[in-house]
């Protein structure tokens, strides 16, 4: 499918036009290339959010089987009004203090959650066997993604104060999905040593979680994806235990790394150091449209997976 045949598909998406009525803002959609698109949410209720995922990902199915058509993957990009959910397999004991948050059980693998204002969340809406993925491929892909564009961000991007951020770096965990933080333990990085903070055989330390993934595949069909905490909130971990941890600490790319309101500042503030590239602010927006672009060039095969760490 060419991209110009991309606006009539969109215009006519039923579950698209749905999740509108009960969604503050869905903004046009975007062609990243003839087989991606993707499509931004604000202020989304997750149940709406995920009746038109899973409906638009069931017409995907329909159409690949009684006609043939391979149609374009989509990266949703969403901004979640406050919900804890609640995966296939999750255990209620998880959940430490009800709160006025809603808790919402829902179809993708993995425990309890939140999601809410201030964290990415990008559901991965791809037809895996078009692709020539394995579900294994699908989370590898997602992880090193995350892992990339922290990496980049914490070693170009100026950092807050007392954080040396040229010690500390992102890494998937082979025994617990997601993408956390860890400190060189031969330098004076401020860390903290209790039950939640994990040491490596290669001197690192585990400082915590600063991303979650969790997928479900329907027919080689993927859909739900990752959360990256930006700058939220994380006191509503408080209230469970993340991902099925007990203790796990939680972060967020703004206690490591500069994080402005708006692009314009970022840009403004860059400007203000004389360009230099180890001062620059970041927006949350600029981290989005970072991670974006690394999935994009998966989706084409242009960045392949690396070996699966240690860690």
């Amino acid at each position: 499918m060419t991209s110009s045949a991309l606006p009539t598909l969109l215009a006519t998406d039923p579950s698209i036009a749905d999740l509108a009525k009960t969604t503050s803002t869905v903004s046009n959609n975007t062609v990243v290339s003839d087989m991606l698109i993707s499509r931004s949410l604000s202020a989304a209720e997750y149940n709406s959010t995920h009746e038109a995922m899973l409906a638009r990902t069931l017409q995907r199915i329909a159409v690949k089987k009684e006609q043939g058509i391979r149609t374009p993957d989509e990266l949703w990009i969403v901004d979640h009004n406050d919900v804890y959910t609640l995966g296939q397999a999750s255990k209620k004991e998880h959940i430490l203090q009800h709160t006025t948050t809603p808790i919402i059980q829902t179809d993708r693998g993995g425990q309890v959650t939140w999601h809410g204002h201030g964290q990415l969340v990008i559901y991965w809406l791809f037809d895996l066997h078009s692709l020539g993925w394995s579900v294994r491929h699908l989370v590898s892909h997602a992880e090193q993604a995350i892992e990339d564009v922290l990496n980049d961000c914490l070693k170009t991007t100026q950092s807050n104060a007392d954080v040396n951020t040229n010690a500390i770096s992102a890494h998937a965990r082979r025994d617990a999905p997601g993408v956390y933080l860890y400190s060189n333990a031969g330098t004076d990085t401020d860390t903290d040593t209790d039950t939640d903070t994990d040491t490596d055989e290669d001197n690192t330390i585990m400082l915590g979680k600063i991303a979650s993934l969790g997928f479900k595949i329907k027919h080689g069909f993927s859909y739900h994806g990752i959360a990256l905490n930006i700058n939220c909130d994380l006191a509503a971990f408080n209230a469970i235990n993340p991902c099925g941890y007990a203790g796990m600490q939680m972060l967020r790319i703004a206690d490591f790394i500069s994080i402005t309101d708006s692009i314009d500042e970022a840009v403004a503030n860059g400007a203000n150091r004389n360009s230099n590239e180890s001062d620059k602010s970041l927006s949350y927006e600029q981290v989005t449209q970072k991670l974006i672009d690394n999935i994009a060039q998966r989706h084409a095969g242009l960045i392949e997976l690396r070996a699966i760490g240690t860690k």
